[in-house]
This record gives C-alpha cells, sequence and structure tokens, in this order.
C-alpha cells in the first residue's frame, strides 16, 4: 500500500460512524451487483450542514436538490453499471461524481464546484426572455383590443333602408315615347329536308323595324331591305312579346328599305319622324332594336352624332363590287348585327333615321350609320302605296372605265390620254331614254346634267338625285371612237327592281 492510500485510510477512520459504515458498505457490496450512492448535494453536507463559505442562494439550491433526490431515492431504480474510481474530494471525505469540474471558486477544501457564471447567464437569459414576452403580450392585447371594437361594430344589425331616387331623364323620356313602336322582323326561309321529300319554313334571320303609321286596322312598319331578302315569310315580334305575320309591301335596294304591313290589334305606340336636316354634330342620339335577335329585343344604346352627309359605299348586288354610295348619318351609338331597321332618335324621342350598317374592322370602333329620316319617308310612302320607287332612267347597263384594261381603253374605246375615267355603257335597251337619244355600245359617259361622271356610281347618283325628275331633259357627254360627243335625253321610270 502506497502512501497516498495510506493516508486515505487514515482520514477514513477519522470520519464519523455514519461515513465509516458507507465506506465499508462500498468496499463489502460485491462489485458486480448495482450500488446505491449517497446523493452528493451542492452546498450542504450529505447531513444538511451548509458548507462553510458556501452563499445562501447556493446552500438553497443545494437543500432543494437535496430534497427531490431523496426523494426518487425512495422509489426503486433500474439496476445501472458499478461506478468507476472515484476522487477523493479537496477535504478527503466523501466522492465527486467523475467529470465535474472545480470552478475555483473561494471557500473551505470542503467546498464542491460553484456555477455562479452559469446562474447569472440562466438569469439574464430569463430576464430578457420575460421583457419580450411581456411586450409580445402587450401588443396582442392591444391589437385584439382593436379587433374586438371592429368586431363588435360589424356584429351589430345594419339597418338596411329602400332609396327611392328620380332617375327620369331627358333619354329615359326619349325612349319611352317609341320604345314600344320598335319591333324585330323574324325572316323565314324555305328549307328542304335531305332526301328533298319535304320543306319547312325556319328562320333565317332577324332584325328590327319601326312602326310609323296606323290607319284602317293596319300598321306600317319600316325596315332594311337587307333584312326581309329573300323572305317565304315575315313575322314581327312586340315588346309585350306577341307576334304578328307581316305582309311585304315593297323593297327599295339603293337605299336599303323595306315597307311591311299588319294587322293594327296589337300596336299600342306609333314613332314620329324628325327633321334629319336640322341635326347638329355632337347632340345626342339613341339606338333602339334586337340585336342579335328577339333575346335582347328593345334594347337601348346611347351616343352622339358623328357625321353628317357622310356618303358610303356599298354593295347592293352581292357581286363585290361597289355599285351605290349611301347617303347616311354617322353615329357612335353601339349597332350590332339585329339593329338593322331599328330606330335612332333624338333627344326629343323623334326618328332621325333608321340604323341600316356599321364598319366592322378589327380596329374599328363606334362607327354605325343609318339612313336619314328625311330620305326615308319619301321613299316609303311610295313603296306603301305604289310597292315600288319610280326614278328616272336611262336604259343603259353601265361599267366603270377604271375596270377596263389600259391596252383596251386605247385600242377599242380609243380614248385620248387624258381620259382615264366615266362609265362606259355595255348595253342599251330597246326602246329606252338612251336608246332614242342614239347612244350605243362603248360609249364613255363622262358627264351628266352639267356634273362630271367619274363612274356608274356617281352617274346614279346625278340621276336618283334631287335635281333631275322624271320627264326632265338632261344633257349628256360622251366619248366614241375617241371624240367627244353630246346629246339630250328625255327621262324615263324605272321601276326599283330594273
Amino acid at each position: 500500500m502506497d502512501e497516498k492510500e495510506k493516508n486515505l485510510n487514515e482520514n477514513s477512520e477519522n470520519e464519523s460512524t455514519p461515513k465509516r459504515e458507507v465506506e465499508e458498505t462500498l468496499h463489502t457490496k460485491d462489485s458486480s451487483q448495482p450500488v446505491q450512492e449517497t446523493p452528493i448535494v451542492e452546498g450542504v453536507t450529505p447531513e444538511g450542514e451548509k458548507f462553510a463559505g458556501a452563499t445562501e442562494e447556493a446552500a438553497e439550491a443545494s437543500s432543494t436538490n437535496a430534497f427531490f433526490e431523496e426523494a426518487s431515492s425512495k422509489e426503486p431504480e433500474p439496476a445501472r453499471p458499478a461506478p468507476g474510481p472515484r476522487r477523493p474530494n479537496a477535504a478527503g471525505g466523501g466522492t465527486i461524481p467523475p467529470n465535474r469540474v472545480n470552478n475555483g471558486g473561494g471557500g473551505s477544501g470542503n467546498q464542491p464546484p460553484k456555477r455562479n457564471k452559469h446562474l447569472l447567464g440562466y438569469f439574464l437569459t430569463a430576464l430578457i426572455g420575460v421583457i419580450i414576452g411581456g411586450l409580445i403580450i402587450f401588443f396582442v392585447a392591444w391589437d385584439n383590443g382593436d379587433n374586438a371594437d371592429t368586431t363588435s361594430n360589424s356584429n351589430k344589425p345594419t339597418k338596411v333602408e329602400k332609396v327611392s331616387v328620380n332617375t327620369t331623364s331627358d333619354v329615359t323620356k326619349a325612349v319611352d315615347k317609341v320604345q314600344d313602336a320598335v319591333v324585330s322582323v323574324l325572316n323565314y326561309q324555305s328549307s328542304s329536308s335531305l332526301d328533298g321529300t319535304t320543306s319547312s319554313e325556319k328562320e333565317a334571320s332577324s332584325g328590327s323595324g319601326v312602326i310609323y303609321k296606323k290607319a284602317n286596322g293596319k300598321a306600317y312598319i319600316v325596315t332594311n331591305n337587307h333584312v326581309v331578302a329573300d323572305a317565304n315569310k315575315l313575322e314581327v315580334t312586340f315588346t309585350n312579346g306577341k307576334k304578328s305575320e307581316a305582309k311585304l309591301l315593297g323593297t327599295d335596294e339603293w337605299n336599303d328599305l323595306a315597307v311591311l304591313e299588319i294587322d293594327d290589334k296589337n300596336v299600342s305606340t306609333v314613332a314620329a319622324f324628325g327633321d334629319s336636316d336640322s341635326l347638329k354634330l355632337g347632340e345626342p342620339a339613341i339606338a333602339i332594336g334586337s340585336p342579335l335577335g328577339t333575346e335582347f329585343s328593345g334594347s337601348v344604346t346611347q351616343g352622339i352624332i358623328s357625321g353628317l352627309n357622310r356618303a358610303v359605299p356599298v354593295d347592293t348586288n352581292g357581286d363585290g363590287t361597289e355599285d351605290w354610295e349611301a347617303d347616311v348619318i354617322q353615329t357612335d351609338a353601339a349597332i350590332n348585327p339585329g339593329n338593322s331597321g331599328g330606330a335612332l332618335i333624338n333627344i326629343e324621342g323623334q326618328v332621325i333615321g333608321i340604323n341600316s350598317m356599321k364598319i366592322s374592322m378589327e380596329n374599328v370602333e363606334g362607327i354605325s350609320f343609318a339612313i336619314p329620316s328625311n330620305t326615308v319617308e319619301p321613299i316609303i310612302e311610295q313603296l306603301e302605296t305604289k310597292g315600288e320607287v319610280e326614278r328616272p332612267s336611262l336604259g343603259v347597263s353601265l361599267r366603270d372605265v377604271d375596270t377596263i384594261p389600259e391596252t383596251q381603253q386605247k385600242n377599242i374605246l380609243k380614248l385620248p390620254d387624258s381620259v382615264d375615267y366615266g362609265a362606259m355603257v355595255q348595253q342599251v335597251v330597246s326602246g329606252s331614254a338612251a336608246d332614242k337619244a342614239g347612244l350605243k355600245q362603248y360609249d364613255v359617259i363622262v358627264e351628266l346634267n352639267g356634273e362630271k361622271v367619274t363612274n356608274s356610281m356617281t352617274l346614279r347618283k346625278i340621276l336618283y338625285g334631287n335635281d333631275v325628275k322624271i320627264g326632265d331633259k338632261v344633257k349628256v357627254k360622251y366619248y366614241r371612237d375617241g371624240k367627244e360627243q353630246s346629246t339630250d335625253i328625255k327621262l324615263e321610270a324605272a321601276k326599283t327592281t330594273t
């Protein structure tokens, strides 16, 4: 036995009886059996007395630890390996757990390692946590208070009151005057079965119309010629949903107008015409009709008068060539398919035009056209009474010079270099006014009644204008075989269908 072990034994003999018993127990028990250790409590002796130099906090903490360790020692613990060699403490008595490092604090040799630095860190961390937690609770409580106020206000029953607003305006008054006079016009055409054995009438298209007259149990409707074209049967639908079969009295393809006759038993309102010659740019314009069919009948759109006396080229016979210039009113009121034949009214509720067409291009919006009321009235009067419009006629068929190849203009027509315009006579009707005046095939008309003729369209505009009438004599200037000539023609009546 070396000196270190000898000193250890001597110190052990000097300890009190309980300590010696503990030591003997440690040496006598089989090392293979679990060993119940006496708990080591920081700051106090195993008997519960405070170590010399230990602080009150350490002693209190150690006493608390000793209480819980004593309580836990009374419960059975699972088997665990015997502890390894133990180191004597500084006073020579008891043992110190492995890996426990002395912190070098003051006090006698009996003082265990101190943890003052760790306690200070725990304290500061806890303090910061308490401060942060307090701030969070404060702001959450404050925010909840605001929300509680908002919630309490939102949960209060809301008193809903019906507000009566007088929305009557000049526009609504104007619409009220004429709305029931605007109807839907349905075009029915024959449709054969696949085997051709049966046929039926089906709705082919639809448009709009305006009731302008009521007399002798009948009512009269103006609409567009293209709305009723090729119809086998025509039907009118009123704003109240009632229907009436219509009879076609006459059409005018040049101005795209037609007149229908119906029984007046369902007619409650008749529209009045206004003066289209008194219109001003920028004044209100209201369109009424059935865009896209009867589902949207009675639709109202508003705009202004965008242009007056517009001349718009149109193709009346569908051959792809523009053969007429329509004199129309331009508006930006929305006009859609189905609006054709409907009313364009002013702020007084008077019909100032019959909606007829629009420019439909990808980059174009709000350019629509209506036939002026002052043009409509004399035409529908003739259609109603005569079934046709009588106009002056030359009795010729025409072709525009600018559509003829230049070589043929030189070799056949023999026109001078300065003449690259005019209307060439393709055919002369026997016995017509032109035939009586001596016009022949290949004559090129360049002037009529003192106005320049650039093509067949301008010739029709002059002939169908208000300056000439049936029975008038007009001077015609033309080229024949390259030489300029002239003659007087007495105008005769021509039917609309001619």
